[in-house]
């Protein structure tokens, strides 16, 4: 989708707070105590949180959420995901490392994921790593394997409509913008389910909305996905 030069009523990006659990609560709960308060920072656990769930169900979400936290309280992170060709090595001053869809990692990011978790546990820093399925399933190399399965584990459910229905309300409310009935069911019923591409959605009509001074309704999606 084009990507419209308009910065006005574009959302900050994903937090904890800002994390719709529904049936992940669980997940959420866990992660929002393990990161602590950025106005008195805490000792992060080493103990690893490993969470699964399909494309849609918020892995991503929570793991820019947990790297956004740690930032606020002056802590730099590792990040690796399967778009990292390159890993870089394991940096010291790291207060935890992040790993996102290890499910498609390469010999070569496995490797640098097996060096980094085991640096970040010699350091007592903290590893939360999110894929498609259970660790036990991973097709990974056995010793990262077992090791990103032996601490916390959590299976994110992807979120109903009615709870997508809610989520985009409440995402539409925050940006003073007006989703009517209608455009919901037809934003929820003609684009992908994934939420993060439904609040890419979103974020797109609400800048479109603003440069044509035109309220959101479907004839405006359509002339929007028209003028791509």
């Amino acid at each position: 989708m084009k990507q419209l030069a308009l910065d006005i009523g574009i959302a900050s990006g994903p937090t904890l707070a800002g994390f719709f659990a529904g049936p992940n609560e669980p997940a959420l709960r866990h992660l929002t105590l393990w990161v602590g308060d950025a106005r008195s920072p805490t000792l992060h656990s080493p103990v690893p949180t490993y969470l699964w769930g399909e494309g849609g169900s918020g892995k991503t979400h929570l793991l820019e959420a947990v790297r956004s936290a740690l930032r606020e309280q002056g802590a730099s992170t590792g990040w690796l995901h399967a778009g990292v060709m390159d890993p870089p090595e394991f940096d010291d001053r790291w207060g935890a490392v992040l790993f996102d869809d290890v499910h498609l990692y390469t010999a070569v990011q496995q490797h640098a994921a097996f060096n980094w978790f085991v640096n970040a546990q010699t350091l007592q820093r903290g590893v939360v790593a999110a894929g498609t399925v259970p660790p036990a399933d991973l097709p990974l190399r056995e010793d990262l394997r077992t090791r990103l399965g032996w601490g916390h584990v959590f299976h994110l459910q992807v979120l109903s409509e009615t709870e997508r229905r809610a989520v985009l309300r409440q995402a539409a409310d925050d940006r003073g913008v007006m989703l009517s009935d209608e455009v919901l069911d037809y934003m929820l019923h003609r684009f992908s389910r994934d939420l993060g591409s439904l609040m890419e959605l979103l974020t797109q009509l609400d800048g479109y909305a603003l440069q044509t001074q035109r309220a959101i309704t479907i004839p405006l999606i359509r002339s929007m996905l028209e003028n791509e």
